[in-house]
């Protein structure tokens, strides 16, 4: 099983669409606080559709929290500030994706923490800042799936 992991995630549609993203790929989604939302919001419900009791997902304080409750072997970040692309990492089974908030991406305390594995990113064109946070995400554990046979899908 793979992690999905939205480090302080401010909108709720895409943490809806992070739930639905965790459900359809057997990934465990992690949300490390503080949230820009609450769960009642309605753009996190419609976005999450009826996947929110499908979805395995666990909410952490912050990140020592995470790394104390899960202890993840490897952890890889994303951000623009790699030369390494996400599709050139041979990912295992049990590694966390680390995913920044959707207005400024990780900060450099997270980019800089020892316990990180690496960071990747997504390629995309020139003087363009962003792509969104639940496509992203989409795009990392469906590489990630995708060289582990796509264990446990149909």
């Amino acid at each position: 099983m793979f992690h999905l992991v939205f480090h302080e995630p401010r909108i709720p549609g895409n943490t809806g669409a992070a739930i639905r993203l965790a459900a359809c790929t057997g990934a465990r989604l992690h949300l490390i606080e503080p949230l820009g939302f609450d769960f009642s919001d309605a753009h996190l419900k419609r976005a999450g559709l009826d996947y929110h009791d499908l979805a395995v997902m666990d909410i952490h304080a912050d990140l020592d929290a995470f790394f104390a409750a899960i202890a993840p072997e490897r952890i890889w970040a994303f951000s623009g500030h790699s030369n390494t692309h996400y599709h050139a990492i041979d990912y295992r089974d049990g590694d966390a994706l680390l995913f920044g908030c959707e207005p400024t991406g990780l900060p450099e305390a997270v980019l800089a923490d020892p316990r990180l594995t690496g960071t990747v990113r997504i390629p995309m064109q020139p003087g363009l800042r962003s792509l969104n946070l639940a496509n992203s995400a989409s795009i990392a554990i469906y590489e990630a799936w995708r060289q582990n046979g796509f264990a446990g899908g149909v």
